[in-house]
């Protein structure tokens, strides 16, 4: 049966309206990062389909296609490098201000495509029990954003799983090497009972508090508190740009993770709040670090739910017509 590929169609899908990209304005360069983590979707179904949708997508933008990044496992396409074309030529001619990237390393989501899915969960697996490092995807795209920084400014990007491996890597460029890559975060999963669909936030900092209490004993007592301290704070002046749907149970909890931060200071359970944010009770029992807790983060926030697909998906990020809640969090 053929399938149905609208949504991977440019001149269909895509942002038709951003004809001339402004590098110096967030909502473009939202919709860029968007678009490049969409070709890596339209790319692995190229690779089976005899249409080529994918190379509209990056070459509106001015950008070619330089590496794909294939799984050792499946020969799946799980993400892509990007180059911005004539980019030397591009920067004599505007301020730094106004520059675009000149590499993005792109990641899609998992793909429930029966082809996919096998690799694409055990990624996942991996993500959910911060075992990330034994993934041969990380270690790819590691040894890809190491390869890339050496030769210029490189974004990273990524949706759903996707974003969860960007923020990986990200967070390893930042400890390890003291990069810090400008990161576009779209619906990043955040393991959490799904508490932002409460209208309440009295209710909801009421039922967060003995989630917090709990981690925070957890972790004095095995003494993770110290140890994850120097590795939080080196990654505090980091600020990925993460994207999440109030309405999408998968990542919406980045907003009340964030927001619950100034609420223990509040009642004056700032020192409890300030161990739990920094720990989970799955990262204290198997002495690895939590993946999806970062201490610092630019989050934008899409309230609007035209459907449940849509609240998770990533064409939603380049829609001209979006109303964002803008939130900043600087780790102090």
């Amino acid at each position: 049966m053929a399938r149905d590929r609208t949504s991977q169609i440019f001149s269909l899908s895509g942002p038709s309206f951003l004809t001339a990209v402004d590098w110096s304005n967030f909502h473009h360069k939202r919709s860029v990062a968007a678009c490049l983590v969409q070709a890596v979707y339209a790319l692995e179904d190229d690779r089976k389909c005899p249409d080529a949708l994918a190379p509209p997508w990056w070459l509106t933008f001015n950008f070619r296609l330089v590496q794909i990044l294939d799984d050792s496992h499946d020969i799946s396409r799980f993400g892509a490098v990007f180059e911005f074309i004539n980019y030397s030529y591009y920067c004599h001619q505007v301020p730094a201000t106004q520059r675009p990237p000149q590499y993005v390393i792109a990641f899609r989501g998992t793909s429930l495509k029966s082809e996919n899915r096998k690799e694409d969960f055990k990624l996942d697996v991996h993500l959910m029990i911060n075992n990330h490092k034994n993934s041969s995807r990380f270690q790819t795209g590691l040894e890809t954003a190491k390869q890339m920084v050496r030769y210029g400014n490189v974004w990273l990007a990524g949706h759903s799983a996707g974003s969860s491996l960007a923020l990986a890597i990200g967070r390893e460029m930042v400890k390890c090497y003291g990069v810090h890559l400008e990161t576009y975060l779209f619906n990043p999963p955040f393991l959490s009972l799904h508490i932002e669909w409460i209208k309440s936030d009295k209710a909801k900092c009421l039922l967060r508090f003995p989630g917090s209490l709990a981690t925070a004993g957890v972790a004095v007592v095995a003494s993770a508190g110290a140890r994850e301290r120097d590795p939080f704070v080196r990654l505090s002046t980091w600020v990925p740009y993460l994207f999440i749907n109030r309405s999408d149970p998968l990542c919406s909890e980045y907003a009340g993770y964030f927001k619950h931060r100034g609420d223990m200071e509040a009642i004056g359970a700032g020192k409890i709040g300030r161990v739990a944010t920094k720990n989970s009770i799955v990262s204290i029992l198997s002495s690895r670090e939590a993946l999806h807790l970062i201490p610092s983060a630019y989050l934008s926030i899409n309230g609007t739910a035209p459907s449940v697909r849509e609240t998770h998906g990533i064409s939603q990020w380049w829609r001209h017509d979006l109303e964002l809640e803008y939130k900043y969090y600087l780790y102090n």
